[in-house]
């Protein structure tokens, strides 16, 4: 989706004016104090030319490997793929859409993906998330039944998905996670008048 002109227009003087001697309320300090924090731990955007996909940074090798970081890899040939497989996805039209494929990576960069795996789930689900907002437009959209039902049966399947998705990596993590505990138990302990072993 590309900005429109008043988006790009210059701001106006007399809003700037108005903006620099305004005092945030504490609950809006306090919001930007979370958002400059998080700001500075933001892996890169993506920028995009004609001829080139690249990091947003001042050093292209150091937004690179924090891009790739953010998406859990070390692996170059995989962070490329991976780029051009949301640049695919995040591109409506023919010619590749910075702003839509900086959404899709910003879905997979917020997941926080560990390893390629989860990498590559957090792609699936940014995926299955703009397909489900495209099918909910078209079924807000239908003029007739039969239109209605085909967008019906798309979205609840592409939610239905995203969260067997979410269920997905929720569960792959966890398993990661499991720890063992031991413990000693005493021969006595384990006896009670029934026979039963008696462990809280």
């Amino acid at each position: 989706m590309k900005r429109s002109r008043e988006m790009e227009q210059p701001p106006n003087p007399a809003v700037n004016k108005v903006a620099e001697n305004y005092k945030p309320t504490p609950s809006e300090a306090d919001a930007l104090r979370a958002y400059l924090a998080a700001n500075n731990k933001r892996a890169p955007r993506l920028k995009m030319t004609s001829n080139s996909v690249g990091p947003d940074h001042a050093n292209a090798l150091v937004g690179q490997v924090a891009l790739m970081k953010a998406v859990g890899t070390s692996d170059s040939d995989f962070f490329d793929g991976l780029i051009r497989q949301l640049i695919n996805v995040g591109s409506p039209g023919v010619e590749p859409d910075e702003a839509g494929t900086n959404f899709m990576l910003s879905i997979v960069k917020g997941l926080q993906p560990r390893d390629q795996t989860e990498a590559m789930l957090a792609a699936q689900m940014a995926a299955v998330h703009a397909a489900s907002m495209t099918f909910a437009r078209r079924l807000a959209q239908a003029e007739n039944i039969p239109q209605q039902d085909s967008a019906d049966r798309a979205f609840n399947k592409l939610t239905r998905t995203f969260a067997a998705q979410v269920a997905a990596l929720k569960d792959y993590r966890s398993k990661g996670e499991q720890k063992m505990t031991v413990q000693h138990v005493r021969k006595r302990d384990l006896m009670t008048a029934g026979g039963y072993a008696a462990i809280a």
